[in-house]
């Protein structure tokens, strides 16, 4: 479902993505091309700030949030998620947030205050709260991440999580493809 914030923003969709018809799209969303959102997932643009603005939540071409994931954002931040971008199963993306290209964020994650580099992997029930991960890395499930947290000790992505990672954006993409052809059908 698309529907207006209380400010009056609609969600921007992309022709080429598909949104299932169980996920909330509210207010001041973009979504672009090949983007899949799946069942139950929700996201909600409409915290305005003193002026009475809402800032975006954009999620950039060939990326796919999954089945409930939540992003959300507080008033004055928003949230960017890059090209060709994961968000796992019934994980939370709340901003502010700059979620960088080919990012995985595994299963029942919560991401806040956080940026993200290009191509790192976040598994499974990891929280990552205000902190900068500024290179490519493997983030192993259960982690929790916070500015005490000792950034070095992460390890380096290696070419099998990379590998995972696009293999991901690749379904979604096909899926994409496939209920956007049912939609045409059924037209």
């Amino acid at each position: 479902m698309l529907r207006k914030n209380p400010s009056g923003q609609y969600p921007q969709v992309s022709a080429s993505a598909f949104i299932d018809p169980t996920a909330l799209i509210c207010g001041h969303v973009i979504i672009e091309d090949n983007v899949f959102v799946g069942p139950y997932a929700v996201i909600r643009a409409d915290e305005v700030d003193q002026q009475g603005n809402v800032s975006p939540i954009t999620i950039h071409q060939d990326s796919n949030i999954q089945d409930g994931v939540v992003i959300h954002a507080l008033a004055r931040t928003q949230v960017t998620i890059g090209k060709s971008s994961s968000v796992a199963h019934r994980a939370i993306v709340h901003g502010p947030c700059v979620i960088g290209e080919n990012v995985f964020i595994g299963f029942n994650s919560v991401v806040f205050r956080t940026n993200i580099a290009d191509n790192t992997v976040i598994r499974h029930n990891c929280v990552v709260d205000n902190v900068n991960l500024t290179k490519a890395v493997h983030v192993p499930p259960l982690t929790c991440i916070e500015p005490a947290f000792n950034l070095a000790s992460l390890p380096e992505l290696t070419p099998e999580y990379r590998d995972f990672s696009a293999s991901v954006v690749a379904a979604n993409h096909t899926l994409v493809k496939g209920y956007k052809k049912l939609e045409d059908d059924n037209n």
